[in-house]
């Protein structure tokens, strides 16, 4: 699986079902439907993001496409990801939200659509999910497929059971909650990370590490956190509605970390997660 090769907000990286994902993207999870998010994603599109990751359980995608419409980027130059909620597990359940979800965006093919947690009643509709997911790929209503929150059984039910592979699979990730085995497997099968929450939703950012490898560079803990995600391949989705901080999060790409900062911020991991949907240990 190719690394982090980054050289600006434009750098993309091709993943295992073709189309090529930016490496930094704007996550807009709890960001408020209407207003805010139009705003926050008009900004983020405005200073040169490409790369708009929303969900069926944000309540947003028809403001998210609405804001991509306006801003007069080309559509073939922005890549949005949206995703199944665990309530819509099932084949015919998938396709019929998936269908739902690419009405609100307005925007032709989705790019990158996942199955959001492997959280399902009973179990085995995960994987009719994923059956239909790879169906509305094959009808050109998706340009790639993935998952979300998962765990290697749930990577190998899928691995072992069908033909796709899943070109990603974004669970939370950051120097205080980090699974190398996880990460090792996706690299194997060529299953590209993405990191949610790789800010601590703002709960780590005076982390007396964190701080001393921010001022080593000259740069904010959050940019520090962006960097570190990258540096180990992952593409990062960091959150704001605020243009300054916007600003900040996507300025990454001007420094890198030593192989003793990584080796220092990797040590920080099993503080704990931010996000309850980060931990699958109890789902069969």
């Amino acid at each position: 699986m190719p690394p982090f090769s980054g050289t600006g907000l434009g750098s993309r990286v091709r993943l295992n079902q073709g189309p090529e994902i930016p490496w930094l993207g704007l996550g807009v999870y709890l960001t408020p439907p209407g207003a805010t998010t139009r705003s926050a994603v008009g900004d983020a599109l405005d200073v040169g993001y490409r790369h708009i990751d929303t969900a069926t359980l944000y309540g947003n995608e028809a403001d998210v496409g609405e804001a991509v419409r306006a801003s007069g980027v080309p559509r073939e130059e922005v890549f949005v990801t949206t995703k199944l909620w665990h309530t819509d597990h099932g084949y015919n359940s998938a396709l019929a939200a998936a269908h739902a979800s690419h009405d609100r965006l307005g925007l032709g093919p989705i790019d990158l659509y996942l199955i959001h947690s492997p959280r399902a009643e009973p179990p085995t509709a995960r994987l009719e999910s994923w059956r239909a997911l790879e169906r509305l790929r094959r009808d050109g209503l998706c340009r790639s497929i993935g998952v979300s929150n998962y765990a290697v059984r749930h990577l190998e039910e899928i691995r072992e059971r069908s033909e796709t592979i899943p070109a990603v699979n974004q669970v939370e990730m950051h120097p205080f909650a980090y699974d190398p085995e996880l990460f090792a497997y996706c690299e194997r099968w060529g299953i590209r990370i993405e990191s949610y929450s790789p800010l601590t939703r703002g709960r780590r950012l005076d982390d007396p590490t964190l701080q001393e490898v921010a001022a080593a560079h000259g740069k904010t803990a959050a940019q520090v956190l962006v960097r570190w995600g990258l540096e180990h391949g992952a593409v990062e989705l960091p959150k704001s509605v605020r243009r300054e901080r916007i600003v900040e999060n996507a300025q990454v790409f001007d420094f890198a970390l030593t192989t003793a900062e990584m080796a220092r911020l990797d040590g920080l991991r099993g503080s704990g997660r931010v996000s309850g949907w980060g931990d699958t240990s109890q789902i069969p």
